[in-house]
């Protein structure tokens, strides 16, 4: 199944206004009362009713998901990976009076929680004053809008924007203009490319680094992998991913449970992937998979744009002898009777919808459910699917061929 992308684009930042661009609009994670919130244009509490979406991001996932609640979805959170600041404060301290010490011609900021806990550590220590006063005397260069906003709260001033908020693109700036002699600190970030320092001491550069905090796999594996099977078993309808090492740790948890291929091609069909930018995106595209990507790469838009996709492209509905018929993820409504499903009969009942109609036979229903054996297995599912809808007969049997929806 080839996924159509949605109001997305992979067009990168520097495409946009830089210099005296217009602060930020606040987000719409940021907002907080829910009465605020429902007077936003488009808002619906019911929008994602009857969807289950999976967040596998650690930090700031409560506004994640009660976004996501907030319009009727059901929410399953598992943290692929969790930031720990340094374990040794001591190592900051002394990585932070050598950049002292060193009085960098450069500084290359990359995280906004980064620059924030850098400047805490030094705090902490006593020479939060002499960091900042020897970064005065710095060219200090962002590799996104968090991280200049980092920057100004630490009363400082950046000189400019990487290309594309990468490191790589960070380095390629500095290299551009000539590295030779030159030193430069790099504030890294919990999944720093090594290479890209090496570039940079190839280049003739004195590096100095300091790392405030590091990626950590979660202490608690268990919520990845029912993750990984209510993706690979097709309940969910969404995954949301704010960063690379994220969905990284999450190939490798499958990979380790031996599902990694099953997880895949479930995000290449009937589960959507949702990066919050195109750095997020790069290991889910080299994957094969393409995810929805907003326009602006912010929290609120990837919100919003999870929301648009998911009630304009996935949301079934057939007009039968009983009614309307919409299936909006588990939620299947039948003339304004509903009923939520189990994942078989939501992948029999999904596959039955999209043949509008037509006569389904038992090996095609077999091949939609790969746990299913024989036919006799395929006539307990149907079994059970009707069930668990508000009008069992809206499954008709077609004696001899196989099943359809009564049209």
């Amino acid at each position: 199944m080839t996924r159509r992308p949605l109001r997305c684009s992979q067009t990168p930042l520097h495409s946009q206004a830089r210099g005296n661009e217009k602060p930020p609009e606040p987000s719409e994670t940021q907002v907080n009362d829910i009465g605020t919130e429902a007077g936003l244009p488009g808002f619906r509490p019911d929008q994602l009713d009857g969807f289950r979406i999976g967040v596998t991001s650690d930090r700031r996932s409560e506004d994640l998901i009660a976004a996501f609640e907030r319009r009727g979805a059901d929410v399953l959170h598992a943290p692929a990976i969790r930031i720990a600041a340094a374990a040794d404060d001591s190592r900051i301290t002394a990585d932070t009076a050598a950049i002292i010490a060193g009085r960098p011609d450069i500084l290359l900021a990359t995280t906004s929680y980064g620059v924030r806990r850098w400047f805490e550590a030094a705090d902490a220590a006593g020479i939060g004053h002499d960091l900042t006063e020897t970064l005065e005397h710095s060219r200090i260069l962002v590799r996104g809008p968090k991280a200049r906003g980092a920057i100004r709260a630490a009363n400082l001033d950046d000189s400019g924007m990487s290309a594309e908020e990468t490191t790589r693109s960070l380095v390629d700036k500095v290299l551009a203009e000539g590295a030779t002699g030159l030193t430069v600190a790099v504030q890294l970030h919990g999944f720093t490319d090594e290479s890209q320092i090496e570039r940079l001491r190839e280049a003739g550069a004195t590096v100095l680094t300091v790392a405030p905090y590091r990626w950590l796999l979660p202490e608690d594996s268990s919520r990845v992998q029912k993750l990984i099977d209510a993706v690979c078993t097709g309940s969910l309808d969404a995954v949301t991913f704010t960063s690379a090492p994220a969905v990284e740790a999450l190939f490798g948890a499958a990979d380790g449970a031996g599902r990694l291929e099953a997880l895949q091609e479930a995000l290449r069909g009937p589960v959507v992937a949702a990066a919050v930018g195109h750095v997020t995106a790069a290991p889910l595209v080299a994957a094969g998979i393409t995810p929805i990507v907003p326009e602006r790469f912010r929290m609120g838009a990837l919100i919003k744009l999870v929301c648009d996709y998911l009630e304009d492209e996935r949301v079934l509905r057939l007009q039968s002898r009983h009614g309307l018929v919409e299936l909006r993820g588990r939620r299947v409504s039948v003339a304004g009777a509903s009923a939520l499903l189990a994942p078989t009969s939501l992948t029999l009942l999904r596959a039955l919808l999209a043949a509008g109609g037509s006569v389904l036979s038992r090996a095609d229903l077999t091949a939609a459910l790969p746990e299913i054996q024989d036919d006799h297995a395929v006539d307990v599912a149907i079994s059970r699917l009707r069930q668990a809808l508000p009008v069992p007969t809206l499954v008709a049997t077609v004696i001899k061929r196989g099943y359809r929806i009564d049209v």
